[in-house]
């Protein structure tokens, strides 16, 4: 390739995402590519990650397009990266769960996905800004980023893994005081979570948010105050919708939440640390997504 031409497409694989077997993305990626005439790049993440480094070697050349390979974590990190530019972000799917790329609609078929990427429309997504981070997907204090905290502590993975997480998680499950300030005043609950969702769903397929649009202006702050044992262990294992007569949801632009104790969180599946105040505000359509076109 002539480095003088504009890349216009690079592709950022994190080859620690999935589960077994591995697959070769630069394999399928070469193959998908060996008869087109478009400029590409393969740059494969180091075993210890570094935004400030991948965000210079993204500036240095400088693409069209990036494409995360990878699972929530790696297109979180590449969004955080893009927030602002007018680099479009595509995305394969090659995590465990791949919520957002569900969400989003991209195929799990690699050779599908990758269709996507060449024939999709760009489209503008809002993020919302947490704690001087953007997040993407969802969010949340309690009950599922202990959930996350877990898993990633845990040497199993897979099915095996996640149930025994989720059972932990349950034995440990607390319930927290929190306040919610909004545009519309200040409220207080008791809540196992509360979710910040820029989206509908978890990556099991739990449907937490049924309205959530990613380019609607809002996001929503999704109030979980009770879940049964059964009810609840269904709800992280196999697709469903959280009942709503145990949720409380409010959307809004802008919101403070404070616990009266730090809580775990996370954002996009990433596992933050504990917290005792969120500071979250949207931020409308700063961020180019490439999607499957409209049939």
């Amino acid at each position: 390739m002539n480095d003088k031409k504009q890349v216009k497409y690079l592709f950022v694989v994190n080859s620690g995402s999935g589960t077994n077997p591995p697959v070769s993305w630069e394999q399928q990626i070469n193959d998908f590519f060996q008869d087109k005439k478009d400029l590409y790049e393969i740059y494969t993440l180091p075993a210890k990650i570094d935004p400030t480094a991948i965000k210079k070697h993204i500036l240095a050349k400088a693409p069209e397009n990036v494409i995360a390979v990878g699972g929530d974590g790696t297109i979180a990190m590449l969004a955080n990266i893009l927030a602002g530019s007018d680099i479009s972000l595509g995305i394969l799917p090659a995590g465990s769960a791949n919520g957002m790329a569900k969400e989003l609609g991209i195929p799990s078929d690699a050779k599908e996905a990758m269709n996507v990427i060449v024939t999709g429309t760009i489209q503008s997504s809002d993020l919302v800004k947490i704690n001087g981070q953007y997040c993407l997907h969802l969010s949340d204090l309690g009950l599922n980023a202990q959930l996350i905290k877990y898993f990633d502590q845990g040497k199993l993975r897979g099915k095996w893994g996640y149930a025994r997480v989720v059972m932990k998680t349950l034995v440990n499950k607390q319930k927290m005081h929190v306040q919610i300030n909004t545009a519309s005043g200040a409220i207080m609950r008791k809540a196992l979570m509360v979710g910040l969702a820029n989206a509908k769903t978890y990556g099991t397929g739990a449907v937490i948010n049924p309205e959530g649009k990613t380019d609607d202006g809002a996001f929503e702050i999704i109030i979980v105050k009770k879940l049964r044992f059964g009810s609840l262990l269904r709800m992280f294992l196999k697709p469903g919708r959280f009942n709503p007569k145990n949720i409380e949801i409010i959307s809004c632009a802008e919101a403070e939440i404070t616990t009266h104790r730090p809580m775990h969180f996370q954002i996009d599946g990433e596992y933050i640390g504990r917290e005792k105040m969120i500071k979250a505000v949207i931020q409308k359509q700063v961020l180019l997504l490439i999607l499957p076109s409209a049939k």
